[in-house]
């Protein structure tokens, strides 16, 4: 039966093979420094025992004393045979490199764990998420230029991240990708709006009826009820009823900049639980958050969630 290392980061759970063990002397066996600079060797590719003397710069019968000890334990794969001169040269791979002790009698099926995860995410997510299937179109801005601005929209693209997020939570059996000049608010379904009112029109129709509005004119900005924000990097995460057909929801993903809508677009799909941890069902909610470059390449990689 083979076992596994579970941890979260970020979100999201991360899984690793692993050798799980009932007795705590077992581990005892790789509290060695040469097995440990075995077992990362062999995690690199399989080797036989002369390479790893060649190496590690051992003689080959001290690796060959541990490469045996860790096979016999079950620690090490056997994955090639060569005969050589008459004997056999066994190529050897590490089964896992995690390794664990267990007193736990109660294990639970995994499902129970990620139901409890996904609970207020998917809360969150509906209308749009209904029983696992996506009841909603992502809007992007046309490429083309367009409205009052003769805007192109330059943002479209971080739709796609935005449809892997959406991917962990739910299906779609028909095409959910539309472009703003193509939407009737009045007979439209639920939408995802990706982009500010400059190049996706939807949110400019919308603007008004906004938790938090961008400014009509320059210096362009967000305005909430605290304050207003003209960073470029600063964009907001949004839904609540549409105006014209309440009975369908509209989300808004948006910056006052392309960069600030990117850094929408990372807060909801990289971190969901900062975004919606003020969530708690009501009609109209909106975070909003900045974006930063930590590792200062150019690139946003970090937020902070401003209100």
């Amino acid at each position: 039966m083979k076992s596994y290392l579970l941890k979260e980061k970020e979100g999201r759970y991360l899984v690793s093979e692993a050798i799980l063990v009932d007795n705590p002397e077992s581990l005892k066996l790789i509290d060695h420094p040469i097995r440990i600079r075995i077992l990362n060797l062999l995690a690199k590719r399989p080797m036989y025992p002369a390479e790893l003397a060649k190496e590690l710069r051992m003689h080959e019968q001290k690796v060959y004393y541990h490469i045996k000890q860790m096979s016999n334990s079950g620690l090490l794969d056997i994955v090639e045979r060569q005969e050589i001169r008459g004997t056999t040269a066994k190529k050897f791979a590490p089964k896992a490199l995690n390794f664990g002790f267990s007193l736990s009698k109660d294990w639970k099926d995994i499902r129970s764990l990620l139901e409890k995860r996904d609970r207020e995410i998917e809360s969150f997510l509906f209308p749009f998420v209904k029983e696992s299937f996506l009841d909603a179109s992502i809007v992007v801005g046309s490429p083309d230029p367009h409205g009052p601005h003769k805007a192109r929209a330059r943002d479209g693209h971080y739709a796609i991240d935005l449809a892997l997020f959406l991917g962990q939570h739910c299906t779609s059996d028909s095409f959910s990708a539309k472009l703003d000049v193509d939407i009737d608010l009045k007979t439209s379904g639920n939408l995802i709006l990706v982009g500010g009112p400059v190049t996706n029109l939807v949110v400019s129709k919308l603007n008004e009826f906004l938790p938090a509005k961008f400014s009509d004119d320059k210096p362009w900005g967000i305005i909430s009820k605290l304050k207003t924000y003209t960073e470029e990097s600063v964009g907001m995460v949004c839904r609540f009823p549409n105006p014209f057909n309440p009975e369908k929801y509209i989300m808004v993903i948006a910056g006052i900049r392309f960069i600030g809508t990117k850094a929408a677009v990372l807060a909801i799909t990289k971190h969901t639980k900062q975004v919606i941890y003020r969530f708690t069902g009501q009609k109209e909610f909106c975070a909003i958050v900045q974006g930063f470059d930590l590792d200062a390449d150019g690139k946003i990689d970090s937020i902070e969630v401003l209100e």
